[in-house]
């Protein structure tokens, strides 16, 4: 059973839908969708509560808003993950078997290096 989160506002008890960050270095604060997991210094706010903060003075707020309309990949997402499957799926190059080096008892692999001899 999955348990949801719920707002972090004392005596609210609405299930989170946003997450609200600080950013004390720039006097920022940040509220964007509901984070993945809950993290310790962060806060997971309902509607309610991430519509109506409040900060400081000096200080700004940075809403990231969800895009409801984006119910998926696009068409570019789609075509880089096709291009990934693609290249993981090519096989491994052939290497050259080279005889091993005097002093070494494992012959070293190249690909599409060939060893030179050394010159005088």
């Amino acid at each position: 059973m999955r348990q949801s989160r719920r707002c972090s506002r004392s005596g609210c008890a609405q299930p989170a839908a946003s997450t609200l960050t600080y950013v004390y270095a720039e006097s920022t604060a940040v509220v964007g969708p509901l984070a993945t997991y809950s993290e310790p210094h962060s806060y997971d706010l309902c509607e309610f509560h991430a519509e109506r903060l409040t900060v400081p003075r000096g200080w700004e707020v940075v809403r990231h808003e969800v895009d409801t309309d984006d119910a998926g990949p696009t068409g570019d997402d789609l075509l880089a993950l096709a291009d990934a499957v693609r290249e993981a799926a090519r096989p491994e190059p052939e290497f050259e078997q080279v005889d091993a080096p005097e002093g070494e008892s494992t012959p070293r692999r190249r690909g599409h290096l060939r060893v030179l001899p050394n010159l005088p």
